[in-house]
């Protein structure tokens, strides 16, 4: 259960253009591999080392899936995944300092800003903070809606320990919708009720938040695909990039090859296929994607899990010296406040965060998920712009002046056909449908018992889902299937 790492976490998938002759290759390649992020580029490595044959077909112009670095500024901004969450065991981790990449650990210190101006009580908010995603860790006997379960523990915190907010209704029901819209930005979901207290998700041992910083995250990839510090990369790894595959043959017959039909009239032929494409690419496209279908048990697992958006903001500005030295900014509405917001700009007041990435100067990143990163991604430029300034200018405006930026990006991660969507999460029906991630994960075999199909990236991985170590590590499980003696 992390953000952005948030996670996390980040596979890209299918593809347009590529070749402009539509034909279809004689000689089969032992391995081809459908989207070219995490998953699958740590399964062309493995793959490629063992002296596979392998293609690699990407559906976007660039490697990396939802994990996407930028220049920006003097440096780079993370669209996607912007941290490895821990460092013990991580691939990931491993593979930067194994490289001598320097990783460098962002701190959560933060400061509390109220709609009014004020500065708010941010002991007592760190407090409150804690004990909320503390009992995540402590779920109840019977499964119930996260929020449900958390507003429950927390008033009961609050009773014990700070019994005069409760005379503050205003406080709590503003706390309340904050903590909500935490959960939500470690989850990508819409709700925290839409989330179970039921999930197997494992915690990595040492730092959760550790950067890239100025190297930016695309250094993982040059790293798995051999080009970084100017490496040759693999003979045998063929990389075809904007290649929208639309047709997955696989065979029951051991002596015919899986078929993969792209977009662009091409189609390939290989011995066995591994899909990485996220939840939401399957979701959209799997009727047709597979011929023939996808078993019965497979379809109901991608139909019942569920993959949430995260997105965010980045304004680079010429100085930030309007604002502290704090890593975060929290923000806590009032009620009187929040009343003046136009149901049309209801996704301000659902931002209650901004933060300062570590990959260049001057920058401020607004995080936001669910409906509200949806609806964000379809806004005219200069309409998120202008609200995304009144909403830090109402905050952390007062007594001081802050500037116009110079330039924005924002992340479009629901819109974009080849993710739709940021990171799986367990929701509510995950108690009902505790194997769907083993059993999205299970290959496609045919009459022989010989995999043909295999399925890698975050939502197969039962413990690690949402990151980027997770779909590392099911990249390299797929590839292990097929290689047993394989080392990375």
């Amino acid at each position: 259960m992390m953000w952005f790492s948030v996670v996390l976490v980040f596979v890209g998938a299918l593809v347009a253009g590529g070749n402009a002759n539509p034909t279809t290759m004689l000689e089969p390649y032992d391995t081809i591999i459908i989207g070219m992020g995490a998953a699958g580029c740590t399964a062309a490595s493995t793959l490629s080392k063992a002296g596979k044959k392998v293609l690699a077909l990407e559906a976007m112009d660039r490697v990396g899936g939802r994990v996407n670095t930028v220049p920006f500024g003097d440096g780079v901004v993370e669209l996607g995944a912007e941290w490895i969450h821990g460092q013990f065991p991580s691939r990931v981790y491993d593979l930067a300092i194994q490289n001598n990449v320097t990783i460098l650990p962002q701190e959560m210190d933060f400061d509390v800003y109220r709609s009014d101006g004020s500065a708010g009580e941010k002991e007592v908010l760190n407090d409150l903070l804690l004990f909320s995603l503390g009992v995540v860790d402590d779920p109840p006997e019977v499964p119930e809606p996260l929020g449900q379960y958390i507003t429950r523990r927390l008033t009961d915190y609050i009773k014990t320990k700070y019994p005069h907010l409760l005379n503050d209704k205003d406080f709590i029901e503003n706390l309340l919708q904050f903590i909500d819209l935490v959960i939500d930005n470690y989850e990508s979901s819409n709700s925290w009720n839409d989330v179970s207290t039921q999930s197997r998700y494992e915690e990595l041992g040492g730092h959760q938040h550790m950067s890239w910083h100025r190297n930016g995250y695309k250094t993982l990839f040059q790293i798995l695909l051999n080009t970084y510090n100017n490496g040759p990369g693999y003979p045998n790894l063929e990389i075809k990039l904007k290649k929208e595959v639309t047709q997955i043959s696989w065979p029951q017959d051991p002596a015919q090859d899986v078929v993969v039909t792209c977009k662009d009239g091409t189609s390939y032929r290989a011995r066995n296929v591994i899909v990485t494409v996220s939840l939401g690419v399957l979701k959209e496209r799997h009727t047709t994607l597979f011929t023939p279908p996808l078993p019965q048990e497979k379809v109901t697992s991608i139909e019942k899990m569920s993959i949430g958006v995260e997105g965010k903001v980045i304004l680079l500005f010429d100085t930030v010296s309007w604002h502290s030295n704090a890593s975060w900014f929290l923000y806590l509405w009032k009620t009187i406040d929040r009343t003046e917001i136009s149901e049309e700009d209801g996704w301000i007041a659902k931002i209650d965060e901004a933060g300062v990435p570590m990959g260049c100067s001057n920058t401020i990143s607004l995080w936001l998920s669910g409906d509200r990163a949806k609806l964000v991604e379809t806004l005219p430029e200069d309409v998120v712009k202008r609200k995304v300034m009144e909403l830090i200018r109402r905050f952390m405006g007062k007594n001081r002046t802050i500037p116009e930026p110079i330039a924005m990006l924002r992340s479009s991660w629901y819109s974009n056909p080849y993710t739709r969507g940021s990171y799986t999460y367990d929701n509510i029906l995950t108690p009902q449908y505790p194997n769907a991630r083993a059993t999205l994960a299970e290959p496609l075999v045919d009459r022989s018992g010989t995999p043909r199909v295999l399925f890698a990236g975050e939502a197969t991985d039962n413990t690690h889902f949402s990151t980027v170590h997770g779909a590392t590590d099911t990249g390299f499980r797929e590839a292990s299937r097929l290689l047993p003696q394989a080392k990375l």
